[in-house]
């Protein structure tokens, strides 16, 4: 008489004295295999959104590794290779300041005295419909070659910028002026406030983010060193300002990406989605800013540039402002739908590229709506004056839309959107097809292996290709709780029990 493990000669049950909730079998979870409600990658199965996981990447093969270091070590030896020789040694000294702009001498000072005067007797003359008096400012130089000078400055009643006695002020100094006009105020010093406000975000980073968080502020600082020691210069010294912001882009997205993310397939195929990204960004970018005639030079800043440094090609500017301003946003989008289909493998290991495309893109769609929507408002906020002139001009608002001022932010603003939302699909394409083009080590028996312990549904034994999962007999269960339910139903299953 053939008896099944945990059976009686007279078919009855046996009862585990053991507890139910230390004893693993008890509340083990059902097979996805026999339960199609458990299936990570059905839709209609649980709920999805946007996952950034970060979590240990598995091992992939020797083989995959090679085709990986094939596409990217040649690209990150040519970005390398650019970059020496593009490097610009600093930036170029100019024979004398021109006086306007930061392009002057500054020196600290402070407000020690404010009086009120009428405008009248100070000589300044207001605009109709104003009123109130004049203050008039005693600011003392506090460094340079004239510490202790002082000079007065008066402030308007309708003017922004006010002082209050003991203020730290930013002053410029033009020794070829009359003494009585060398020294003016510019601006308040506002070094305090931003080291402050400094210190915090680099506390809240760390906080939150830990090791995480330190090495994103590692990254933070290189990107800004490869900003202002490679891309600034470069394009200072008449290199081409679009191969300067590739070249020094792939510089911040490869040390960034690596370093947040670690050196592995999953930040590689990240990598190469950005990649991809930042070519369609170019390729519009330039196609788009010559559809429209812009010139990029719509503000009093790159015309000043442009008038120091002639030979500074604008439109490429413009267009270099683009692709580095959409280089961040990208990072985000990439890594999260690589880790989306990494994390999706796991739980389905015999899961297809296309089903695994699937089930990503449904995280990719609700990402899309959501940074799309933040890129835009990113752009608005830092453009916020320029959308005044909706509200305001009397020509129309396409006359306005169309002028090359609003212009040049709605192509910059469309076109990094274009980019970023394209950057979904290519990036899940890529890591859908990778992860399933991986070759696992072989098994004894010529398959894929068995792998024995806790796998993403649960503890059991997992049979190579086939994704079953095996456990011991589940014993009939007393008390309350899902696994005591799951095992009576087991146990009490006629299909279940085995004849003598």
């Amino acid at each position: 008489m053939n008896r099944g493990p945990g059976r009686l000669g007279d078919d009855r049950t046996v009862t585990s004295p053991q507890d139910p909730a230390r004893d693993p079998a008890w509340n083990r979870a059902p097979n996805p295999a026999r339960d199609p409600s458990q299936d990570p990658l059905d839709p209609h199965a649980h709920p999805h959104g946007h996952t950034h996981q970060h979590g240990p990447v598995p091992p992939v093969s020797d083989h995959l590794r090679r085709v990986i270091a094939a596409v990217l070590v040649p690209f990150g030896v040519a970005m390398a290779l650019g970059l020496v020789l593009l490097w610009p040694g600093g930036a170029p000294e100019q024979q004398e300041r021109t006086g306007v702009g930061f392009d002057q001498q500054h020196e600290e000072a402070s407000v020690t005295e404010l009086t009120e005067h009428p405008c009248e007797d100070l000589g300044v003359q207001v605009q109709r419909g104003v009123s109130g008096p004049c203050e008039q400012a005693t600011v003392e130089v506090t460094s340079g070659p004239h510490v202790g000078h002082t000079f007065t400055e008066v402030v308007p009643p309708d003017a922004t910028k006010r002082f209050h006695e003991g203020q730290k002020v930013v002053v410029a100094y033009a020794p070829e002026a009359p003494e009585e006009l060398r020294y003016s105020v510019v601006d308040v010093d506002r070094e305090v406030p931003m080291l402050l406000l400094g210190a915090l975000f680099a506390l809240v980073v760390v906080a939150v983010g830990r090791l995480r968080g330190l090495l994103a502020l590692v990254g933070l600082v290189a990107s800004f060193l490869v900003l202002t020691l490679f891309i600034l210069p470069a394009v200072l010294h008449g290199s081409n300002p679009l191969l300067v912001a590739v070249i020094g882009g792939s510089v911040i997205m490869l040390v960034t990406l690596y370093l947040c993310h670690g050196v592995n397939a999953r930040t590689s195929v990240a990598v190469l989605g950005t990649l991809v990204s930042l070519l369609l960004i170019g390729l519009l970018g330039s196609l788009f800013i010559g559809l429209a005639h812009l010139t990029g030079n719509t503000d009093d800043q790159t015309g000043l540039v442009h008038s120091l440094y002639p030979d500074i090609e604008i439109r490429g500017l413009l267009l270099a402002s683009i692709l580095i301003g959409s280089l961040g946003v990208l990072d985000d989008v990439t890594v999260t739908q690589t880790s989306a289909v990494w994390e999706l493998k796991q739980a389905a290991p015999t899961a297809g590229w296309r089903k695994l495309y699937s089930a990503a893109m449904r995280i990719g769609r609700d990402h899309i709506a959501s940074v799309v929507n933040t890129l835009v408002l990113a752009y608005a906020g830092a453009a916020l004056p320029l959308l005044l002139l909706f509200s305001i001009a009397r020509s129309g608002v396409t006359t306005v839309a169309f002028s090359e001022l609003v212009a040049e932010e709605i192509v910059r603003t469309l076109v990094g959107s274009i980019g970023l939302v394209a950057s979904v699909p290519v990036t899940t394409l890529l890591a859908a097809l990778v992860v399933s083009a991986d070759r696992p080590p072989q098994g004894p028996a010529g398959g894929r292996g068995a792998r024995a312990g806790n796998g993403p549904f649960g503890a059991g034994t997992s049979t190579g290709g086939t994704g079953a999962s095996t456990g011991g007999p589940v014993p009939r269960a007393r008390g309350r709780g899902w696994g005591a339910r799951q095992g009576r139903r087991r146990a009490t299953n006629p299909r279940r029990r085995r004849k003598r």
